[in-house]
């Protein structure tokens, strides 16, 4: 009511977005907002809808589980001022990790955007999980951001899942900043930090701060380029680390501190200078030796060039728990992160300023339906308005537009390029979807490609690139409790499919049972307690088992005739092809050529059958009936009569296929997953002996401070409960993680008992 009587004129998104804001923190926060502050906030919200493309920062935070990303993001979030109180992963209560699944085990599970402001700069933040099964998170979020934070475990330095989320921002050219956390830990150790960054990620750290204290004293740093100290009075109980105190350096300091930051200083600008030609040339000829003259500002300027070019990577000091630390980071992300108009996109010059977007996520609403995520690379995007799916050839209304905030939205009339939104009303979008303005503009867009072509002998799609989901590793069966509710099963599965790619659901052709695959354990552990909760559906799991593959181990040719008659007409085909196993370095791949003469005769059509069937066969290898790879097929024939339709040619070449292979001897490949296993010295012994039974290979075992981290090749097979076993073994006091590394053949005896294993005879 009192809101209603002070913004009478206020227009129906923006009273939305009033009510909006006084849910943001509903978890934890009890009192309601003062007048004055709420009307604050509306202005603000109001003036920041779209902002100038040069103050967005679209940004991810990733790291390896637990080394404090969400809570890196509720202290960005809380400075900010778009929360009132601290939120703690331990109690349950943080923005990102909104999930029932995720407050109770405390991991992110789902990546989660949230848009604020900071000073005079908008960023769309996006929160990534730290752990392997969720891998597509991050993958996903990484394709559309245009900046990243890696965070850190001071103690810990490089650890498994960030060579990984790594290599992921290397893949998309993102350039990234360092945040070493808890520094606060006795452990922490700034030397091994870098150390390890050079050699695990081989990357070029550039230290931007230098750590007043270490441990239990940490309470500060020194910035190096406005020398400038900064300290952080109380612990986290008793100061929320809003306020610090800010000192330049006196020659009166502590002459310790001073040498080290002298020294710190020239360090940073000598290799500044090495990486960046433009300001080795003014270091030259301004300065010379005195690099205390060297402005702060010319030296910002430097360090954004070298880290937009990928050059070297920003490091920065902080303990997120102890709110130590984050406001210089902030303060980072909008100096060194590049703004949307930075980022080279090439396609996006054909759209001429007309919308372009890519659709990067999906999640379901109870009430909206599909919600859908998308990064706009050109032009606007407005509510009520209907947009052109180039991938599904579909146009589509889009109702409603949304700016996320975690689980809560605010409802907008417009948004412009260099944002990230969330839309509603397009039920045939998915993930990877290029999204434009209508089908005139794909049209115009593509003759622009052709085009440019046409000169330069490239292709001309014009749709983004998409996402890259990677494949399963496990599988499953999954019941509903009664046949009545198989069509609620159905509905449920297809929702969760289109959220997250990397979940596959299959129908066995022998069983006839729906079969879950999953990137692992807790992959397919946490669909199932969705489907629990949120499709309120009490389903069975049948046994987890690994999704193996094939390969040959000979070349074998084959032949088939097919002469079937449909009604009154006659279908004739023969085919002839040969089958040959791909070199070691090509085996996640298979290939289809056709001999020149065949090529040249055959039809565009009977080509794209006879295609169809090798794939389909390539589905269904001839050991255990896994996806065959690692296989070359070459058609030499291909025979038919007038009339023959196309699926009859399919099954033709099919049926041939199958002779092939089977010819060719089967070989099952397992998938080999890398393993780190960080544990204390006085419980190897027990963890190396459980390994050998799992049939692990031990590379290497290293030291970390007072821990050992085992590295070791184990089967996925092997590796079924191991988190249980493992806190067995340590009393609790191990970590581990696995990431796929590749498929390998089994031997003999081991094929021999899986496949007794397949057939029931063990």
């Amino acid at each position: 009511m009192l809101l209603s009587l002070t913004f009478p004129v206020l227009r129906g998104s923006t009273r939305h977005l009033i009510n909006r804001s006084l849910q943001t923190c509903r978890w934890r926060v009890t009192w309601k907002r003062s007048y004055s502050l709420l009307q604050d906030e509306v202005k603000s919200l109001r003036a920041v809808v779209n902002p100038d493309i040069s103050k967005i920062r679209n940004i991810g935070i990733m790291a390896h589980i637990d080394a404090g990303k969400t809570t890196t993001t509720e202290r960005m979030l809380f400075y900010s001022g778009y929360t009132r109180a601290l939120g703690d992963v331990d109690d349950g209560d943080t923005v990102t990790d909104y999930m029932a699944q995720e407050r109770e085990r405390g991991i992110t599970i789902q990546s989660a955007a949230v848009t604020f402001d900071w000073k005079d700069y908008r960023i769309n933040l996006i929160d990534t999980p730290g752990h392997v099964d969720f891998t597509l998170e991050v993958e996903r979020a990484l394709r559309v951001l245009d900046g990243a934070v890696a965070v850190f475990d001071a103690s810990a330095g490089v650890e498994a899942q960030t060579m990984t989320v790594w290599r992921q921002a290397e893949k998309h050219n993102i350039p990234c900043i360092c945040f070493l956390n808890k520094m606060d830990k006795p452990a922490a150790s700034l030397r091994y930090s870098i150390d390890s960054i050079k050699a695990k990620l081989k990357a070029n750290p550039v230290l931007l701060q230098i750590p007043v204290g270490s441990g239990k004293s940490f309470t500060g740093l020194v910035d190096l380029i406005t020398r400038q100290k900064m300290t952080w009075q109380g612990n986290s109980l008793t100061h929320d680390g809003r306020s610090f105190e800010i000192n330049s350096l006196q020659h009166s300091d502590d002459p310790d501190v001073l040498l080290a930051v002298s020294e710190a200083r020239a360090a940073l600008i000598e290799q500044v200078a090495d990486l960046d030609d433009e300001f080795a040339e003014l270091l030259l000829g301004e300065y010379g030796e005195n690099f205390d003259a060297v402005p702060a500002v010319k030296l910002q300027e430097a360090v954004r060039r070298v880290t937009l070019a990928r050059k070297g990577v920003p490091v920065l000091y902080g303990s997120s728990l102890k709110n130590k630390g984050v406001q210089p980071l902030l303060d980072a992300i909008t100096a060194y992160l590049p703004a949307p108009n930075e980022r080279n996109h090439d396609l996006v010059r054909w759209y001429q300023n007309d919308l372009c977007a890519l659709a990067f996520k999906v999640v379901h609403d109870k009430q909206r339906g599909p919600l859908v995520f998308v990064r706009i690379y050109s032009g606007s995007m407005k509510a009520q308005s209907s947009v052109h799916n180039i991938n599904r050839n579909e146009t589509e209304r889009m109702s409603r537009l949304l700016l996320p905030f975690a689980d809560q939205q605010i409802e907008i009339p417009s948004l412009s390029a260099g944002n990230i939104a969330l839309t509603v009303g397009l039920k045939q979008t998915v993930t990877g979807d290029t999204i434009v303005s209508s089908k005139a503009s794909a049209a115009a867009a593509v003759r622009l490609a052709q085009a440019e072509a046409e000169n330069r002998s490239s292709s001309h799609s014009v749709a983004l690139a998409g996402v890259e989901v990677p494949e399963p590793v496990f599988f499953c069966s999954i019941e509903p409790p009664t046949m009545a509710k198989q069509a609620d099963l159905e509905h449920a599965l297809n929702c969760l499919q289109r959220e997250d790619p990397s979940l596959k659901v299959r129908i066995d052709p022998d069983s006839g049972q729906t079969v879950l695959c999953g990137m692992g354990e807790l992959h397919i552990e946490i669909i199932h307690d969705r489907i629990k909760r949120e499709y309120k559906i009490e389903t069975h799991l049948g046994p987890l088992q690994v999704a193996y593959r094939e390969t040959i181990l000979q070349s074998a040719t084959a032949t088939d005739l097919l002469d079937r008659t449909l009604g009154e007409k006659r279908h004739v085909v023969s085919v002839e092809l040969t089958v040959h196993p791909l070199k070691e370095n090509s085996s996640a791949s298979c290939d289809i050529t056709f001999e020149e003469d065949v090529k040249a005769l055959l039809p565009v059509d009977v080509r794209e059958a006879v295609e169809n069937g090798v794939e389909s066969a390539y589905l269904q290898g001839p050991v255990l009936g896994f996806p065959v790879q690692g296989v070359q097929t070459v058609i030499k024939n291909v025979r038919l009569e007038s009339g023959t339709s196309a699926a009859m040619v399919s099954a033709c070449v099919s049926r041939c296929m199958l002779k092939a292979l089977k010819q060719a001897g089967g070989q099952v490949l397992e998938p080999v997953m890398a393993l780190e296993v960080t544990v204390g010295e006085e419980h190897l012994s027990s963890v190396l002996a459980d390994l050998s039974q799992r049939r692990g290979t031990i590379f290497d075992i290293q030291s970390r401070q007072e821990n050992k981290i085992l590295l070791a090749a184990v089967p996925l097979a092997g590796m079924m409960g191991y988190s249980t076993i493992l806190r067995t073994l340590t009393s609790g006091n191990a970590t581990f993680s696995l990431e796929l590394s590749s498929y390998e053949p089994m031997n003999t005896q081991d094929q021999n008992t899986l496949l007794n294993k397949m057939a029931g005879l063990t």
